[in-house]
């Protein structure tokens, strides 16, 4: 059997052959730098054609760093006991067992180029590997333009342990506070998410704390349209596939806000 080291090695020299422009980059020694060196080619490399060795070696490295996280599934997130239906996690949506998780895209749809990135959009493209960069490429082709804001797309969650990744773009909060429009968009977004997800007769969803952070919505209008329009929305669809949505925040500010909405 492989080992870590040597699957690393392989990996780093077959990303770094594919641009002349690497040909400077020294693979290093320790592994977590070995580590952060692959998801970085990962981030910035273009939807490029992929080999089943590649592909392969990729797939069992995120599979032991997925192991080395740990997965959280539903049994382990407490229900809110204002609404059985709803749930909080706090911690790395990568680390998920539901049927989909959702990410905070942009208008391109391809994920985030900027290496080793905090966003969620970076950190799920890193963990899921280069085949969902390759098939986001593929839908925004078939589209012909960008994402409008409040859609989304499914795609499938590779080596995530979620299943499925609804990706969706919301809206870009210009100035001190939200427009009713941006308010709009950003209620659209849960909507459109939770759509999808009832047509693929999915039982379960994690949505992120879309829009906040870098596209500045405010963290407690934003976890108020959340909880509200995903509540409005089981409602008015009784039939609805979904059981459990769980609201999955990072923050300290986003659990407590999150939180005292729950219960």
């Amino acid at each position: 059997m492989i080992s870590e080291i040597d699957r690393l090695d392989t990996l780093l020299r077959a990303l770094i052959a594919e641009n002349p422009e690497y040909s400077s980059i020294k693979i290093p020694d320790a592994v977590g730098e070995k580590r952060n060196l692959l998801r970085s080619l990962m981030n910035v490399r273009m939807p490029l054609p992929l080999s089943d060795g590649l592909i392969s070696l990729q797939d069992a490295e995120l599979a032991e760093q997925c192991r080395e996280r740990g997965v959280v599934g539903l049994d382990s997130i407490p229900v809110s006991p204002r609404d059985p239906r709803l749930r909080l996690w706090q911690g790395d949506i990568t680390r998920l067992k539901v049927d989909a998780i959702v990410n905070a895209a942009n208008s391109r749809m391809l994920g985030c180029f900027i290496p080793m990135h905090r966003c969620i959009d970076n950190a799920i493209h890193s963990a899921a590997g280069m085949e969902l960069r390759a098939e986001c490429a593929s839908i925004m082709q078939a589209q012909g333009h960008e994402e409008p804001t409040g859609k989304a797309k499914i795609t499938h969650g590779y080596n995530l342990p979620a299943k499925w990744v609804i990706h969706t773009v919301g809206p870009i909060v210009y100035g001190d506070y939200p427009t009713e429009e941006d308010c709009h968009l950003l209620s659209d977004c849960y909507r459109s998410c939770l759509k999808l997800a009832d047509e693929k007769n999915l039982g379960s969803i994690a949505f992120c704390c879309i829009s906040t952070g870098e596209f500045r919505f405010p963290n407690v209008k934003a976890s108020e349209i959340a909880v509200t329009t995903v509540s409005e929305y089981l409602d008015a669809h009784p039939d609805c596939s979904l059981t459990a949505i769980v609201f999955n925040v990072f923050k300290d500010i986003d659990y407590y806000l999150y939180k005292k909405l729950l219960g």
